[in-house]
C-alpha cells in the first residue's frame, strides 16, 4: 500500500519502482557520504559555510536524480552536471572546490545506482587521500612563503643592471629581473624581480637597505604568482 502511494504516474512494467525502504536507505547513505565530504573539505581549509552545506547535500541530490531516472546514467549525469555548474556560473571556483564537487557528484551517482557499499568505500578512500594531499599542500605553503615578487622604482639616471646585487646576495637565494617599465613620463624606471628569500632572512631589513639605494622611492613586495607553474 505504501509503495503504491509513492509510485510514479509514468511507471510501467518496463520501469522499476523504487520501494520506500530503498529510497530512505539510499538517501540516508548519500547524506552520510555528504557529511564525510564536508568534514574532509573543512579540514585545514578556509571555506564558506554555504559551500560546505552545498557539498554535504550534493550527494543526496545527485542520488535522487539518478534514482528518479531509473539508473539512466546519461540522463542523470546531464542533469546533475547542470546543477553543479550553477555555483560557478558567476564566481569561478578554485581547483580544490571543483574537485570536491565532482567527488560528491561521483559518490551520489554510485549511491543512486544502488551500490551503497562501493559508494561508502569510495568516499572514505577519497576523503583520506584528500586529507593527505591537504597536509602536503600545507607543508609546501611554508616554502612558498619564501617566493616573492619585488617591485622597485628607481630614477632614470640610476644604472639598474647590478645596482642591487650586493644587497640581494645577503638576503636572497635566487632572484631574476623579469620586467623593466618606465613610469612618470619616462623619468622613473619600475623594476620587477622574482625573488626567493633565505629561510631566516629579514624582509624588512632588506627593504630598508633597498630604500637607501633607490632614493627612498616606492618599493612593493607581494606574493609571487605561481599560476601555471610547478615547483
Amino acid at each position: 500500500m505504501l509503495n503504491n502511494l509513492f509510485k510514479g504516474i509514468f511507471d510501467s512494467d518496463l520501469t522499476n519502482v523504487i520501494s520506500v525502504s530503498d529510497f530512505f536507505l539510499c538517501i540516508g547513505t548519500a547524506l552520510l557520504i555528504g557529511l564525510i565530504f564536508a568534514g574532509m573539505y573543512i579540514y585545514r581549509t578556509r571555506c564558506s559555510k554555504s559551500f560546505v552545506v552545498t557539498l554535504a547535500l550534493l550527494p543526496a541530490t545527485v542520488c535522487m536524480v539518478i534514482m528518479m531516472v531509473n539508473g539512466n546514467v546519461g540522463a542523470g549525469v546531464a542533469v546533475a552536471g547542470a546543477f553543479s555548474l550553477v555555483r560557478f556560473r558567476s564566481v569561478p571556483g578554485t581547483a580544490k572546490e571543483i574537485g570536491a564537487i565532482f567527488l560528491a557528484m561521483a559518490a551520489g551517482l554510485i549511491t543512486g545506482m544502488g551500490y551503497l557499499a562501493y559508494a561508502i568505500l569510495f568516499s572514505v578512500i577519497m576523503a583520506m587521500i584528500f586529507i593527505i594531499y591537504t597536509e602536503f599542500e600545507r607543508r609546501s605553503t611554508n616554502k612558498e612563503d619564501l617566493y616573492k615578487t619585488l617591485h622597485i622604482t628607481i630614477p632614470e639616471d640610476l644604472d639598474y643592471d647590478e645596482v642591487f646585487d650586493e644587497i640581494f646576495k645577503d638576503y636572497l637565494s635566487d632572484y631574476e629581473l623579469t620586467q623593466v617599465k618606465t613610469s612618470n613620463m619616462g623619468s622613473m624606471f619600475r623594476l620587477t624581480y622574482n625573488i626567493t628569500l633565505f629561510r631566516n632572512a629579514s624582509l624588512k631589513e632588506m627593504i630598508n637597505k633597498l630604500r637607501c639605494r633607490n632614493g627612498n622611492l616606492e618599493i612593493t613586495v607581494s606574493k609571487q604568482d605561481n599560476t601555471g607553474m610547478m615547483l
